[in-house]
């Protein structure tokens, strides 16, 4: 069983930034392709970005490009999403995602899912 536990979100002006980190329990974190999702409200949870197990891959939504970085640290068993020049669009919560196979992460059909963490960009 892996845990995912999210922290990071608040509330920011449009043009700011925050770092979004998921701290994982378990010994499987670094054999694990993981990946951010948000959902606002009234709309369908949404592919964000995702990174493969060594990190050496990522993929991100097209509307994130250039904005939102997915990085990994398997030393401390922890993903990141650094977001910059955040729009008030971007208000959602974001949840982090885990799975064996990266291809599973970007469909949302991993493994685990953390409680998410809200965001909210005011214009």
């Amino acid at each position: 069983q892996v845990q995912l536990v999210e922290s990071g979100g608040g509330l920011v002006q449009a043009g700011g930034s925050l770092r979004l980190s998921c701290a994982a329990s378990g010994r499987t974190f670094s054999s694990s392709a993981m990946g951010w999702f948000r959902q606002a409200p009234g709309n369908e949870r949404e592919f964000v970005a995702a990174i493969s197990r060594s990190g050496g891959s990522t993929y991100y939504q097209d509307s994130v490009k250039g904005r939102f970085t997915i990085s990994r640290d398997n030393a401390k068993n922890t993903v990141y999403l650094q977001m910059n020049s955040l729009k008030p669009e971007d208000t959602a919560v974001y949840y982090c995602h885990a799975g064996r196979l990266l291809a599973l992460v970007t469909t949302a059909t991993g493994d685990y899912w953390g409680q998410g963490t809200q965001v909210t960009v005011s214009s």
